[in-house]
């Protein structure tokens, strides 16, 4: 374990000396990332691994590492893997903005697609938070640490082909020369309707999305979640261009692109429920569908406060989140260990240790937090780790015992849970 960690896992366990089990797997998990998943290339990069499976998600990878970012500013080591990390994240999107995970080497696609991908392709579900990641982590990395060396050359380059590709998907049905379709696939969600083009869209300024977060086929194509981290990640991409790069063509386009979403967003995205009044979709087709649900991946629609797109007590959000930590939630699921949100990805009824994670960060109640905190730490089934879900009645039966973002996840929300502890005893 780096240095860095060793000291945080140390002021975790004086600060939490009567939860001692809440710092064990803490100090599981922070580190799980780093020491199982990391491997710096020969080139420089860094290529992260999901766990159980060898290929990199740009989403994935970009969230394993997060909670190392602030501790880079006072560690080069950990700031060279990271830097290594964002370089490496720009030359997959370089070499297919479509894909969402890549192999360390061209071994070939993880699943017969049509049409092929390129060898150093695991994986080309088009899922919009693919694009917003490496920039959400490029923009922390930035401000932590004042190190501008890995924004510049082919992640500049890359940030212009997210930018195009937003634009382009944002008017899909005229523009775009995506298709997918997998021949043999195991869940029906593996594949888009009608030949691998999914269902009809209207134009609603919103970015179109073939897949989930989840991995998932989307039931309408414009992810609203999602939309609403490209709407965050813009101003990012925005902030950069301008300040780094001063590109004033860039940042406007940048800015002009998440207004026009945001305005989708509000327009399309939300309506008026019966029971919870204005609240978001988790999908809609800009056509009058909607799809009223919410799924443990982030961006989700628990996670808009985390995500920057609007505060934990605005009222949309709020009624959003009564929505979805409830029954009418079809993904929402109850035993006698835990409470929470799964995925149609994984077994009914299961629950996510990711979604958990998420709802204890959103969460203003200290109690609702301290209450997650202690779910997660007591349904790890004596592995000490975070796993991909798990049934609330039986933690012990579960998916994926090797999963570095929940493990992330977890370490982020107990840091949460420290330092809110530490102001509220100030």
């Amino acid at each position: 374990m780096r240095g860095a960690l060793e000291g945080l896992v140390r002021e975790v366990r004086r600060l939490l000396p009567d939860q001692p089990d809440v710092a064990r797997v803490f100090a599981g998990c922070l580190p799980n990332t780093l020491e199982t998943t990391v491997t710096r290339r020969p080139d420089g990069t860094t290529f992260v691994i999901t766990g159980d499976i060898p290929a990199m998600w740009l989403r994935d990878s970009a969230a394993q590492v997060w909670p190392y970012v602030e501790l880079a500013a006072h560690d080069p080591e950990l700031r060279a893997m990271l830097a290594g990390l964002i370089r490496r994240q720009a030359r997959c999107l370089l070499l297919d903005p479509y894909a969402n995970a890549f192999n360390a080497e061209p071994r070939g696609p993880g699943h017969a697609d049509e049409p092929p991908a390129h060898l150093l392709v695991w994986e080309r579900k088009f899922e919009i938070d693919s694009l917003c990641y490496p920039l959400r982590l490029a923009h922390r990395y930035w401000q932590a640490t004042g190190d501008t060396a890995p924004l510049h050359g082919e992640f500049r380059e890359a940030a212009r082909t997210i930018l195009d590709t937003l634009r382009c998907e944002q008017h899909h049905t005229e523009c775009s020369p995506y298709r997918f379709h997998r021949p043999n696939p195991v869940l029906p969600t593996d594949n888009l309707p009608n030949g691998g083009e999914g269902n009809p869209v209207g134009y609603t300024g919103m970015v179109w999305s073939a897949f989930r977060p989840s991995d998932d086929a989307c039931t309408y194509n414009y992810n609203v979640p999602g939309n609403m981290m490209a709407c965050v990640e813009l101003a990012h991409l925005g902030e950069m261009a301008g300040e780094v790069w001063g590109d004033t063509g860039m940042e406007r386009e940048a800015f002009a692109l998440r207004d026009d979403i945001e305005a989708g967003i509000e327009r399309f995205g939300a309506l008026n429920h019966p029971e919870f009044g204005r609240m978001y979709a988790y999908e809609t087709d800009g056509l009058g569908r909607h799809l009223l649900m919410d799924d443990a991946n982030v961006p989700s629609l628990l996670s808009i406060p985390y995500l920057g797109y609007r505060p934990a007590h605005d009222p949309t959000y709020r009624n959003t989140r009564r929505f979805v930590l409830s029954p009418a939630n079809p993904s929402f699921f109850s035993g006698t260990q835990a409470s929470g949100v799964g995925s149609p990805h994984t077994p009914p009824g299961y629950v996510w240790p990711i979604a958990l994670a998420i709802q204890g960060l959103t969460a203003t109640d200290p109690d609702e937090r301290s209450s997650l905190v202690r779910t997660l730490t007591d349904t790890t089934a004596g592995t000490g780790l975070m796993h991909e879900s798990f049934d609330p009645d039986d933690p012990a039966t579960f998916t994926r015992p090797w999963f570095g973002w929940a493990n992330s996840l977890y370490a982020e929300l107990v840091l949460r849970h420290v330092v809110r502890m530490g102001a509220s005893t100030a």
